[in-house]
Order: structure tokens, then C-alpha cells, then sequence
């Protein structure tokens, strides 16, 4: 079986779509289908169910599966850890990320990495805590930060620090002129907030509905940054993160007065840790260094203004 079946194999699997597989691959669809056809009759078994001008991956489809990203997977540790042999600092570490996170968590991390080890290279993706997450189960990405701690027993967590909450208002908003304000407090305020999948909007419903009521939520965005304009337009107040020191913000923030407002933020890796050398070498140096950095800048007392990140 050749190596490019199994590649072409796990993206259909993953894609269930023959043209998607295709153009991610590079391939013609009939190169594509003609593989499948190929792989299916050394099996002997269908992998995939076809309804509709559809493929669904059946139950001997998800076994070949399972076995096929375990064999890229060893594949892949095999010539890192020649790679490794060869120059212990060379290897690539792929990190997935929430968006604001890009801002001041990833190159606070990576810079420092990269001037130990320069021939190490990295692979960002930015996204919402429910893909990164998933990136992170599938083995598609090595290091995942997100925020907060999802429920995933099947993958590790290494908890790095927090980000204290606010409240974001408009210009002249009745909560403008206050030092702090309580969750109860929004009980009636229309919010704008991220959608559900983003780990910043699971923690504003957790706290609502600790307070006894559920969000009124009217404006729904994929990016933090997109929040403050339509805060200063009117549409409604916003539970953001604290702004990193230093940083700019466009309308007034408040701190939210309650200790459970805060956006724990950590790494996830899947369980036992990702499989390469470098990204191994890498989750070390973070567990060992970030913990007290992050610790610190908790400490620190910041200027309360609305972030301006995207995750």
C-alpha cells in the first residue's frame, strides 16, 4: 500500500467530499476515486457509504481510519527523530491557537523559543476554542491554547494563568462613571458577545447564569475585536478580557466585581503529549518558563479598557 493512499485516504475521511479531498489534495477527482477504489478492493470491503452524491464513512471506514493516522503519525515521529539525531534542534512544532491569542500569547512564547533554537520552524493556526480543540483530538495540530479548560478527558491540559474580565460600554452608558459592576448588574442589558464554540462566550453564559439569568444576547461575532465598534455603536455591553498593558482600547471598560471572573488559559495537547521531539522540547520549555511569567503579569495591576482581540 502506498504511502500517498493513505494520505489521500485520511483527507477523504476527513472531508467526506470527493471535490473538497480533491482540491485540498491538488488531485483530479477521478485520480481521487480511482484510489479509493483501489485501496477498497485491497480491503475488500467498502469504506465509505455512498447517499446522494455523498460519502459517509462506515464503520469499517472509521477502523481503517483510526490505524491509517496512527501509521502517518509514526511515519512522521520517525523522520523527526532522524531529523532530531541529525541536528537536535532542527523539527517543526505546530501550534493552534485562539485568535487574540496571536496578539501577545504566541510570540511571548515562540520569540524566546527561537532564539534557543533558531532552526526550529512553526506552524500557527488561529481559531475558536471548539476547533482548536478538535485540531488538537485529531492530531492535526501538536499545541493547542485555548481558553478556558474544555471538557476533554481524552486530551491534557497544562493551565498557564488567567485573564481578569470586564465590562465594555459605550460612551455615556449608565455603567460608564462606575469603579466595578456586578454580573447581576447586565440581568436587563442587551450583549454582544462571540459565538457558541468560542471560549469566551462559554464563560460569559457560565457566569450569567450563576447570577440566575440568561444573557440577552442581540449581536453574535467570530472575532473580539469586532466587539468594540459595536459597543461604541450602542448595540450593547460586552464581558472582554482585560487588555494586555500597554494596549490601546476604543470605549470605556469596567471591571466586573465577582473572583469567578476570570478566563483561565492553558495548553492541550492530546493525551500523554504530542508525539514529536520539537514539539515535545517546546511544551517543556513553556511548562517551565510561562508558568511564572503568566503568574506575574496576573499580579500585575492593569488599566481597565476594552481588549481588542479575536478570540
Amino acid at each position: 500500500m502506498e504511502l500517498r493512499e493513505l494520505e489521500w485516504f485520511n483527507t477523504l475521511a476527513e472531508t467526506e467530499n470527493m471535490t473538497a479531498a480533491s482540491a485540498r489534495l491538488n488531485i483530479s477527482q477521478p485520480t481521487l476515486s480511482r484510489a479509493l477504489a483501489r485501496l477498497e478492493r485491497k480491503l475488500g470491503v467498502k469504506l465509505f457509504d455512498r447517499r446522494q452524491n455523498r460519502l459517509w464513512l462506515n464503520r469499517y471506514g472509521a477502523i481503517f481510519q483510526a490505524h491509517a493516522m496512527r501509521a502517518m503519525n509514526e511515519l512522521s515521529k520517525g523522520e523527526e527523530r532522524i531529523a532530531t539525531l541529525v541536528d537536535p534542534d532542527q523539527g517543526q512544532v505546530s501550534l493552534g491557537f485562539l485568535n487574540s491569542f496571536g496578539e501577545w500569547l504566541i510570540p511571548d512564547l515562540v520569540n524566546p523559543y527561537r532564539e534557543l533554537t533558531p532552526r526550529t520552524s512553526f506552524e500557527l493556526r488561529g481559531g475558536a476554542s471548539d476547533a482548536v480543540t478538535d485540531d488538537v483530538r485529531q492530531g492535526r495540530i501538536d499545541i493547542g491554547f485555548v481558553a478556558p479548560e474544555p471538557t476533554a478527558e481524552d486530551l491534557d491540559w497544562v493551565p498557564l494563568g488567567s485573564q481578569r474580565l470586564c465590562l465594555g460600554v459605550p460612551e455615556g452608558h449608565r455603567f460608564a462613571e462606575r469603579d466595578h459592576v456586578t454580573i447581576a448588574d447586565l440581568e436587563d442589558e442587551p450583549m454582544v458577545a462571540l459565538k457558541v464554540g468560542y471560549g469566551l462566550r462559554y464563560v460569559t453564559e457560565r457566569l450569567c447564569r450563576q447570577a440566575g439569568f440568561t444573557p440577552r444576547i442581540v449581536i453574535e461575532a467570530t472575532e473580539l475585536y469586532t466587539l468594540p465598534p459595536f459597543v461604541s455603536a450602542g448595540w450593547g455591553v460586552a464581558v472582554v478580557p482585560e487588555p494586555q498593558p500597554g494596549q490601546q482600547t476604543p470605549t470605556p471598560v469596567i471591571p466586573i466585581d465577582d473572583p469567578s471572573a476570570v478566563r483561565p488559559y492553558g495548553m492541550l495537547t492530546r493525551r500523554g503529549g504530542p508525539g514529536g521531539q520539537a514539539a515535545r522540547r517546546f511544551l517543556g520549555f513553556v511548562t517551565a518558563r510561562w508558568k511564572d511569567v503568566g503568574l506575574a503579569r496576573e499580579a500585575v495591576p492593569q488599566v481597565a479598557a476594552v481588549a481588542t482581540e479575536a478570540g
